[in-house]
C-alpha cells in the first residue's frame, strides 16, 4: 500500500468509528507517570506508629513517582520494635524491606520520627550517607541526637524519583542490611 491509500484507510475508519461511538486505539502525545504504591505496616512497632506514619509522609510530600500507603496485611515494608543492636533495615532498595527500631537510640535522643523516615528511604533505594548534615536524612545518626530533621533533602527526593519514574523494576534477588 501506498501512503495516499493507507492515509484513505485510517480518514475512513475514523469516519465510520466516530458516529458509532467507537475509539481508535491511539499512542498519547506524552503519558502521565505512573505511580507505583507501596504499603507499609507499622504494627509492630506500636510505640512509634504516629512517628513511622510522619516519616512516610515527609516521603509522600517530597516524591511523586512512589507514595507509601499504611496497610497491615499485605505490606511490603514492615517496621519492628527492637530493644537493642540499633536501627536497621534488611531490603531489596525497591520497596520491600524489614525495618527495626531500636528502642534504645530512641532513649539516647535519636528522633524516632527521622529514623523511621531514614530507613524508609532505604527502602525506596537510597545509601547511608554518614558523614552529610543534618539537612541530608540518610545522613541518620552521623549528626547526633541534636539532628532532629526527619524530612528528605531536595537532593534525595530527587534521587528517589529518578529511582521510580518507571514504576517497580525488578532486581536480583538482593537483599542488604543498612543500619540507622
Amino acid at each position: 500500500m501506498n501512503g495516499r491509500v493507507i492515509g484513505r484507510v485510517v480518514a475512513l475508519a475514523t469516519a465510520v468509528a466516530a458516529p458509532l461511538g467507537l475509539g481508535l486505539a491511539t499512542a498519547p502525545a506524552a503519558s502521565a507517570a505512573a505511580v507505583t504504591t507501596l504499603y507499609y505496616s507499622s504494627s509492630g512497632a506500636p510505640d512509634y506508629l504516629a512517628q513511622i506514619d510522619q516519616g512516610a509522609a515527609n516521603w509522600n510530600t517530597a516524591v511523586t513517582d512512589v507514595k507509601l500507603v499504611k496497610r497491615n496485611t499485605s505490606a511490603t515494608i514492615v517496621f519492628h520494635e527492637i530493644h537493642s543492636g540499633g536501627s536497621y533495615t534488611n531490603t531489596n532498595g525497591h520497596g520491600r524491606g524489614q525495618i527495626y527500631l531500636d528502642t534504645s537510640q530512641v532513649a539516647e535522643g535519636f528522633d524516632p520520627t527521622r529514623i523511621a523516615a531514614h530507613e524508609l528511604g532505604h527502602n525506596l533505594g537510597l545509601p547511608d550517607h554518614y558523614s552529610g548534615p543534618c539537612t541530608e536524612l540518610m545522613s541518620g545518626h552521623g549528626p547526633g541526637t541534636a539532628c532532629k530533621n526527619a524530612k528528605p533533602s531536595a537532593a534525595e527526593a530527587a534521587k528517589v524519583q529518578s529511582l521510580w519514574v518507571n514504576g517497580l523494576v525488578a532486581r536480583a534477588a538482593e537483599t542488604r542490611a543498612v543500619a540507622y
